[in-house]
């Protein structure tokens, strides 16, 4: 895929949400980073129905020292894996009350340093938090980058490094919102809905539904 079709991809996913931002809901840098540990193989509604139960009495690192493992386990039950999730968080919460006075650190090292985060998660609080430019793949961006030809990879990192390279300056900031809602509700997995796809025309994928 050249250059200038990549730019018109993104000016359209612009056109179409201006202010793309995360579905998770969280009031503070902590709790998105504490919903993106917990969204792992779980969808956003998931986790934004557990989260709402306890975020609003036990929504800081203390908060959640103060409930406990098991007493988080029992908010999250609904969501997969959630007994190695409350025990990721846990000890989240201790490094962060430890080693960053309870803060959030803006740094991939520090971030990834944490239980339960791993690249991905860090690039989401990186992105969203604090407005750096970086794109956190999952399976959504993973699909749409290498259907539509923006980046093709193998590999998850494969792939968030060719989009960084390849995604023009001013879309990057975004980049990773709107790939991953058109993934989530275009061009889903099983048969993407390319009549409703404002980008069909330029999208590579040989397999359209058209």
């Amino acid at each position: 895929m050249n250059q200038a079709k990549r730019t018109e991809i993104f000016r359209r996913l612009q056109a179409a949400n201006p202010a793309p931002t995360t579905e998770l809901e969280y009031s503070s840098t902590f709790q998105l980073l504490i919903a993106v540990i917990l969204s792992a193989q779980a969808t956003d509604r998931s986790v934004n129905l557990a989260t709402r139960k306890f975020f609003p009495q036990h929504g800081t690192p203390q908060g959640l020292l103060d409930l406990g493992e098991s007493g988080l386990s029992d908010f999250i039950r609904t969501i997969g894996l959630y007994r190695t999730k409350a025990a990721n968080v846990i000890k989240t919460c201790h490094i962060l009350m430890a080693q960053h006075g309870g803060e959030v650190p803006q740094d991939r090292a520090a971030l990834e340093a944490l239980p339960g985060v791993g690249r991905k998660t860090a690039n989401v609080v990186l992105n969203t938090a604090f407005g750096l430019p970086t794109i956190a793949v999952d399976t959504h961006i993973f699909r749409v980058a290498n259907r539509t030809g923006l980046a093709r990879g193998n590999t998850v990192l494969e792939v968030e490094r060719k989009l960084e390279k390849a995604t023009p300056a001013p879309y990057r900031l975004n980049a990773h919102h709107w790939l991953i809602l058109h993934g989530r509700y275009i061009c889903v997995a099983r048969k993407p809905k390319c009549p409703q796809c404002g980008i069909a025309d330029l999208c590579e994928y040989k397999e359209k539904t058209i």
